[in-house]
């Protein structure tokens, strides 16, 4: 694997993940011969499958599984190789099950698969400098039709708004009750979504009347962070290393992919946006701005936003948070939560 920079880890507050594990086999007749296994896999390479047989058990056939899925078969104990370009970044479940007599027995291991992609390290330009709510806890920012809305949090004080970035001027806002605390937003198919921190509950709105139209609950246990969409998905984040895409017709989650910096995971990514076929990100409590392949979970571009903060009157628990594209533009706009002024800006290597 390339070496990666090393301000990567730094700008994303990310810990290097040991070798794949170390799940112990389930029975003591067979293991999985981990003995070639490298620390991580990545994804143009392949695993070769095979089982140890420490007790000499005459086997007949062996048929293994990754993931649940099965994968395939051998005669005997033939190893089995399985291609990994196709998998998603993070752990893979080996199991063999071995067919010996009128027995069978299964072994089990899991490896982790890491991205093999240096992201490059990114620099902005400020264009513009606006005023911002130094009393907004922002969670999503997001431009519809020319318009800037943003949703903030706080049990109490959540609402989101539509408003004139340029002086601040407030054209509506709708206040969420106070049991929730308000998160991510993003529009799509002519209707608002919006997300709730722990409350597991979303909401639906008509994007043109700001009309509240339908509450879910989430699908999965999850916590409600950031959202996007690609026009036809959402995309959203729980406070782990994974990016969710979800059906916004049926609020069901069909797929995600995990969120990994060369071989380390990134957690807690929150606020997202969908610039020009990528997802960027914000890291939760970190000057940074990840860029994530919506397909793969690779981070392939990291941006330190660090500089920013000499423009601001915030402290350091005032953090970076809200990214928004303004297509007409083609600028990017970023704010913090409760800081005193959002940015527009240009991105380039």
């Amino acid at each position: 694997m390339k070496k990666h920079n090393l301000l990567i880890p730094i700008l994303l507050g990310i810990t290097l993940i040991g070798c794949g594990d170390t799940k112990k086999s389930e029975n003591s007749l067979f293991t999985i011969d981990d003995s070639a296994f490298p620390a991580h896999f990545t994804s143009p390479e392949s695993v070769s499958i095979g089982v140890l047989n420490p007790k000499s058990k005459e086997i007949d056939s062996i048929v293994y599984f990754v993931n649940d899925k099965k994968v395939g078969s051998r005669k005997g104990s033939e190893k089995f190789k399985f291609e990994l370009k196709d998998q998603k970044l993070g752990y893979q479940f080996l199991k063999a099950t071995i067919y010996f007599g009128s027995d069978s027995s299964d072994a089990t291991k899991r490896i982790e698969l890491v991205s093999n992609v240096t992201p490059k390290l990114l620099k902005y330009k400020i264009v513009n400098t606006y005023p911002h709510d130094t009393a907004s806890f922002t969670e999503g920012l997001e431009f519809y039709n020319d318009t800037l809305y943003e949703s903030t949090g706080q049990k109490g004080t959540s609402y989101f708004r539509k408003y004139d970035y340029k002086t601040g001027k407030v054209y509506k806002q709708i206040d969420l009750d106070s049991m929730y605390f308000g998160e991510g937003i993003t529009f799509i198919n002519g209707k608002l979504y919006q997300l709730t921190w722990e409350e597991k509950t979303g909401f639906i709105y008509d994007a043109k009347t700001l009309k509240l139209e339908k509450k879910f609950t989430y699908e999965k246990d999850i916590e409600g962070w950031g959202m996007t969409n690609d026009g036809t998905y959402i995309y959203q984040t729980d406070k782990t290393e994974k990016i969710w895409k979800m059906d916004p017709k049926t609020q069901k989650m069909i797929d995600y992919v995990n969120v990994y910096s060369g071989n380390s995971k990134v957690k807690a990514i929150n606020e997202l946006e969908w610039i020009n076929g990528k997802i960027y990100t914000n890291v939760w409590q970190k000057d940074a701005i990840a860029v994530v392949n919506p397909n793969t979970g690779a981070v392939e571009g990291i941006l330190n936003m660090s500089g920013l903060r000499k423009f601001l009157k915030v402290t350091p628990d005032d953090v970076l948070n809200g990214i928004a594209y303004n297509p007409k533009t083609k600028t990017i706009f970023v704010t913090g939560k409760n800081w005193d002024k959002m940015f527009e800006i240009t991105i380039s290597e």
